[in-house]
């Protein structure tokens, strides 16, 4: 089913709010993570449990908010998801309780996904077309990436410049007050791009139609699931997920084995978060030109070498080069693979009109990692304090690439000449 192709700021928005939206509860913790674990006195077990509320409420989400895609224009939904998320950010500043703080990550598991998610895979397929699907996917996570880089420029900026003394000098109160400004400034970018989201992302009415369906029936349900590509392409997610979870724990890496300091480990984070859009756009050309399924098995291939050399112990405090690369290594790998395995949904002949269905079912196991990986993380980094800890982490990053890459390469086979 073609529709006439939605103009590029259409684009540029979705890029906007894919990225704000997650902003909250999961890009500022990955830049600043040493900062969070301190200014709201927790563990790395207890953050990740703070990610497995979140994980739960989304599994819940995912389900129901899937064929709400297939129902209602994106442009509303994507606007309120974001300005509730932002409501959520003005309790995050006060730095409550871990109670409190579990409860408002079940209240962004909601706002983020059951509004969000779909509307914006569905959306960007729909850019994409028939022949542009890894360009729109790619540009999709690569401006993503550049949006929450540019976010955690501004906060480690912000931070920077509310902390009155130097990093290392710092009391604890002078720390938190200056993070506390970094969630509010936050809090405002996202409330403003849902304004801009309402203001602008339009289509036609006619275009709208053509894409949505009355209700969702029992046999459209089956007819999802019978599809083999559906259930690949759950594997895929969840092995590709894992991977990107595990990039929060650079910052941290980068405080406890390379001995860096807060403000060192919150730009190490932000390094990272450059690397992203870098691959994502290129991931997306090269995909369209060549195979996208075979891109995306590459692509689990490099994140598993990359994690061999942390999990072997070769990058130590004196390995400042090999650090880098390394990092860039796993970075490329795992952006890559997020870049790109939505992208193969038309390959694996999903229908355009249930696409917010497919999506809805395959993030139900794709993304269980938001509820086991921060967990696993977290145990894995207290039990074995420093660099042990993280060997067994990227050990977990490893093992799912190499499962991934299995599945990946069974889709390549079965898919790759499909029309």
């Amino acid at each position: 089913m073609e529709t006439a192709k939605a103009p590029w700021y259409y684009l540029l928005l979705l890029i906007l709010a894919g990225e704000s939206v997650f902003i909250l509860p999961f890009v500022l913790s990955r830049v600043f993570r040493p900062t969070v674990l301190e200014a709201f006195d927790l563990t790395n077990t207890e953050l990740g449990l703070c990610f497995s509320v979140y994980g739960l409420v989304a599994l819940i989400a995912y389900l129901l908010g899937g064929p709400l895609a297939d129902r209602y224009a994106p442009r509303r939904l994507i606007a309120i998801a974001l300005w509730t998320t932002a409501l959520g950010g003005l309790v995050y500043a006060t730095f409550p309780g871990f109670t409190v703080l579990r409860i408002l990550y079940g209240y962004w598991g909601f706002t983020t996904i059951f509004l969000f998610w779909a509307p914006m895979i569905k959306a960007t397929r729909v850019w994409g077309g028939t022949g542009s699907q890894g360009k729109a996917f790619g540009f999709l996570d690569g401006g993503r990436g550049l949006v929450g880089a540019l976010f955690g420029t501004l906060g480690v900026l912000v931070f920077s410049l509310f902390l009155v003394s130097e990093a290392l000098d710092a009391t604890f109160e002078e720390r938190q007050e200056a993070f506390k400004y970094v969630i509010l400034f936050s809090s405002a970018l996202v409330a403003l791009v849902g304004g801009l989201v309402w203001r602008f992302m339009k289509t036609s009415d006619g275009d709208e139609k053509s894409i949505r369906v009355e209700r969702i029936t029992w046999s459209q349900i089956g007819q999802v699931l019978r599809l083999r590509s559906v259930w690949l392409l759950m594997l895929i997610i969840l092995c590709g997920y894992v991977g990107y979870k595990i990039t929060d724990v650079f910052s941290l890496f980068a405080q406890d084995v390379m001995r860096y300091d807060q403000l060192e480990s919150a730009q190490v984070g932000t390094f990272l978060l450059f690397i992203r859009p870098v691959i994502g756009v290129l991931i997306g050309i090269v995909a369209d030109r060549t195979q996208t399924t075979l891109m995306l098995f590459l692509s689990f291939v490099i994140a598993a070498g990359g994690s061999l050399l942390f999990a072997t112990g070769l990058v130590t405090h004196s390995a400042t080069v090999l650090f880098f690369v390394s990092t860039f290594i796993v970075a490329a790998g795992v952006y890559a693979t997020r870049a790109i395995y939505f992208a193969v949904m038309e390959r694996g002949r999903i229908p355009l009109l249930l696409t917010g269905t497919a999506v809805g079912m395959v993030s139900l196991v794709g993304y269980t990692p938001d509820i086991f990986a921060g967990p696993a993380m977290g145990y894995l980094l207290d039990a074995s304090p420093g660099p042990p800890g993280h060997r067994h982490v990227f050990w977990m990053l490893g093992a799912f690439s190499i499962m991934g890459a299995a599945a990946a390469w069974a889709y390549h086979r079965r898919y790759s000449r499909s029309a």
